[in-house]
């Protein structure tokens, strides 16, 4: 499963990318989502690649994700007490261990599908460049768990 997060934003940028990222959910800078790894979204992660970064999140880092920066619908906060009377699970640690293993998603579980973040502590290492440059856009494999948790 990858996590995406937006860094750069709306201006100058082409209609058909920014189709492509209104398609993704990733509207606005620091959004972040979850989307399965398969060959028609990894297509659309290359389409967006100057715009967005993405790496396979940690099991860990979405725990933390889920419990902290996960919404329900009205920007309630997801609570142990939700999950019990709304889903099979009974945490939010739980829950998230299943989405994470893809026996469920965030929209079968009632959360937004997106994740609302803060600007990363200390900020980004450049927003021109790709992540393999010393930059920030672009595919970071494992190293997307760093940025999230400064993000959260």
């Amino acid at each position: 499963m990858y996590a995406v997060t937006r860094i750069r934003g709306r201006t100058g940028i082409k209609r058909k990318i920014a189709d492509n990222l209104d398609m993704l959910n990733l509207t606005r800078i620091s959004h972040c989502v979850l989307i399965p790894e398969t060959p028609s979204y990894k297509g659309m992660l290359q389409k967006g690649k100057d715009y967005i970064t993405w790496g396979e999140i940690s099991e860990e880092t979405l725990i933390k994700l889920v419990s902290e920066r996960g919404r329900l619908p009205g920007n309630k906060r997801v609570t142990d007490e939700y999950v019990q009377e709304n889903t099979d699970y009974s945490t939010v640690e739980e829950m998230a261990v299943a989405i994470f293993n893809e026996e469920t998603t965030l929209k079968e579980c009632g959360l937004k599908p997106l994740f609302r973040l803060n600007p990363p502590r200390k900020g980004y290492e450049g927003t021109k460049k790709s992540f393999n440059e010393g930059g920030s856009l672009g595919y970071r494999s494992e190293n997307i768990n760093e940025l999230l948790l400064k993000m959260i």
